[in-house]
C-alpha cells in the first residue's frame, strides 16, 4: 500500500519509532498466525487444532450417583470420548432451574469430587439462573440447581459456563511454547469466520490436544463437532 496510507495522525516521533497501518482494518489474522509460526519456528499448519463442541453435561460424586439412581449404584459406559480419561455414561438427569428444565442430561463418568453442571448461557436463561463463566473443577459462587434421577432427587450447586480451553500433553505445550495456565487467541475460518480471545491452556500429562467450546460459541462460528482451529497469539504463563 502507499506510504501516505500508512500514516496515522500522531507525532512524527511516534511514526519514526514504526508506528503505521497496515491497511482499512489493521494487521490482518493470517499475517499475525504466520509471524507466530516463524517466531515458533513451526510450520502454520502445526498451529491448528481440533475444535470440538460440548454439549451440557454433568459430573457426579459417587454420593450423588447413589442419591440419584440407588443405593450403590455405579455409572455405566456409554462409549468413550477424545479425552481418553472421560466417557459418556448411559445416565441421564433432568436439570431443574426457577424457569425450567433441561431434560436428559448426559452424565459423564468417572465420578469426581464435586457435582458440575456445564451448560451454556442459552441453558443458563432457559433455567432462569446466573451461571458463571468458570474454567472445569471451580465451583465458586455458583447457582443451585435440582437434579432428578431414576430414583432420587438432590439439589446441588456447580453449575458452570465452561470458559473456553485448550487440553494439551507436555510435549504438545513443548512444541508451542505454551504453559498451563497461558492464554491464546484462537482463530475459526469458514463461512463466519471467528477469533476466539481468552481461551485457557490446560496441560496435564493425560490431556489430548483438543479444544473445547459450547453450544453458543459454536453456533456464533457456524462450526460444528470435529472442526479446526489456529493459534494466532499468545500470552505465556509462567
Amino acid at each position: 500500500m502507499p506510504n501516505y496510507a500508512t500514516t496515522y495522525a500522531v507525532p512524527q516521533e511516534w511514526r519514526d519509532k514504526g508506528l503505521k497501518r497496515y491497511g482499512f482494518h489493521g494487521t490482518s489474522h493470517k499475517y499475525v498466525a504466520q509471524r507466530v509460526a516463524d517466531e515458533l519456528k513451526t510450520p502454520l499448519s502445526d498451529l491448528k487444532i481440533p475444535v470440538s463442541v460440548s454439549a451440557h453435561h454433568i459430573h457426579l460424586t459417587k454420593n450423588s450417583v447413589e442419591k440419584l439412581f440407588g443405593a450403590s449404584y455405579e455409572l455405566t459406559k456409554m462409549r468413550s470420548l477424545f479425552q481418553s480419561h472421560e466417557w459418556a455414561s448411559n445416565e441421564v438427569v433432568d436439570v431443574v432451574g426457577p424457569r425450567g428444565t433441561l431434560k436428559k442430561v448426559r452424565v459423564l463418568g468417572p465420578c469426581r469430587v464435586a457435582n458440575q453442571i456445564e451448560i451454556s448461557e442459552t441453558d443458563s436463561f432457559f433455567l432462569g439462573i446466573a451461571a458463571p463463566v468458570h474454567l472445569s473443577g471451580n465451583i465458586a459462587d455458583t447457582p443451585t440447581v435440582t437434579l432428578v434421577g431414576s430414583k432420587g432427587i438432590i439439589q446441588t450447586n456447580g453449575a458452570i459456563i465452561a470458559k473456553r480451553h485448550i487440553h494439551m500433553n507436555p510435549d504438545d505445550a513443548k512444541k508451542l511454547e505454551l504453559k498451563n495456565g497461558g492464554i491464546v487467541e484462537v482463530e475459526i475460518g469458514g463461512p463466519r469466520s471467528t477469533i476466539f480471545r481468552d481461551v485457557a491452556i490446560r496441560v496435564d500429562p493425560k490431556y489430548s490436544l483438543e479444544m473445547h467450546i459450547d453450544t453458543d460459541e459454536a453456533n456464533a462460528a457456524s462450526i460444528s463437532h470435529g472442526g479446526e482451529g489456529a493459534i494466532i497469539k499468545t500470552t505465556i504463563a509462567y
